[in-house]
């Protein structure tokens, strides 16, 4: 990557933080988690210091079934604020999805962000990210490159044709996406996540990466942070990307949706899931439809922007109100929410 198309790509990362905090570009109200209700258990046969939130991903005990969204990466701003992230991830015990390490691709000096970042926090879980329309022409040993910069335990691979459509430096080059997944599971030193940037999946697409080798696939539904309204905020005004954008304001499949198609049919990866989730009690209800961990990316990023201390906070209350989700519903584990028919659809 030259120098022209690094000042470039910082400076799409600055304005993809700006702008996606701006309340026009994110789908409120188009998850579906507000016609999901958990059934309330008013006599529980456990006490609330029983209650615990470890569960099982990836093969392996995770303390939080909570995690970081993947956001941004290879700017200025994206230090610092994945600094921040990675310290309280660390402190809380969350995984953390990093940026896109695309940049890194054609500039080895732009891992140098994350010694800093393993620097400041040494204990903090890492999942790597790289999209599909660079992976497909991207050798898989670079790739591993890209895990051993991060010190990564798996590694995210997104999927965004909206966005790329819309995007002006977009590359909406999807042929062979699938044998690329194939080819990296293949060899890769750790799990490939495949996830959605917020547009989810249906039931055929979720059909096709059956049988590939993908640990996990994040359903990432519409109803957060919707990128293609902001690659029209980034595009020239009366242009037809812009108006495309407007055309395409509520593209996607929900979230709610995404996890139901999922969950009917069996898979052999497991079931994460992001997409507009706003508190402890909406990822209870994406634990409870079968959901393995639950991503959390816009009021994340908003809380880091505040600083270190008010990210735990945010953290800490997710945490509290998925604890009582569970003792509300007499679930003394993550499992048994995960397990048992706690929720049912609620008519409005």
């Amino acid at each position: 990557m030259d120098l022209e198309s690094a000042t470039q790509f910082a400076g799409r990362k600055v304005d993809h933080l700006r702008l996606s905090l701006d309340h026009k570009n994110q789908a409120i109200g188009l998850s579906g988690l507000e016609n999901i209700q958990l059934i309330h258990e008013a006599l529980p046969d456990l006490n609330f210091d029983q209650v615990s939130l470890v569960g099982r991903s990836l093969e392996r005990k995770i303390s939080i079934p909570m995690f970081v969204s993947s956001m941004t990466a290879g700017h200025t701003q994206g230090v610092n604020l994945n600094r921040i992230l990675a310290r309280a991830c660390a402190e809380k015990g969350w995984r953390m999805g990093v940026g896109s390490q695309r940049r890194e691709l054609g500039d080895a000096k732009a891992a140098h962000e994350w010694a800093q970042i393993r620097k400041a926090a040494p204990r903090v879980e890492l999942l790597g990210n790289l999209g599909i329309s660079q992976l497909i022409r991207t050798k898989t040993a670079q790739v591993e490159r890209l895990v051993e910069a991060l010190a990564a335990s798996a590694m995210i691979i997104h999927l965004n044709p909206l966005q790329e459509c819309i995007q002006p430096e977009g590359t909406p080059n999807f042929r062979g996406g699938l044998q690329a997944l194939e080819r990296l599971v293949k060899s890769l030193s750790v799990p490939v996540v495949v996830k959605e940037t917020g547009c989810g999946f249906s039931r055929a697409t979720l059909k096709r990466l059956r049988g590939i080798g993908v640990a996990a696939v994040d359903v990432s539904g519409l109803g957060g942070t919707h990128w293609g309204r902001i690659e029209g905020d980034r595009s020239d005004e009366h242009s037809a990307r812009s108006e495309a954008a407007v055309t395409l304001a509520d593209w996607g499949i929900s979230t709610v949706e995404s996890m139901i198609n999922a969950t009917a049919m069996k898979t052999d990866y497991e079931v994460w899931a992001s997409g507009g989730v706003r508190s402890g009690l909406d990822a209870a209800k994406l634990l409870a439809m079968g959901a393995t961990s639950v991503g959390f990316a816009a009021p994340i990023l908003s809380s880091a922007l505040r600083g270190e201390k008010e990210l735990l906070r945010k953290m800490s209350v997710f945490e509290y109100e998925l604890k009582i989700a569970l003792f509300c519903t007499g679930c003394r584990t993550v499992a048994e929410l995960q397990t048992k028919k706690v929720w049912r659809w609620r008519a409005r």
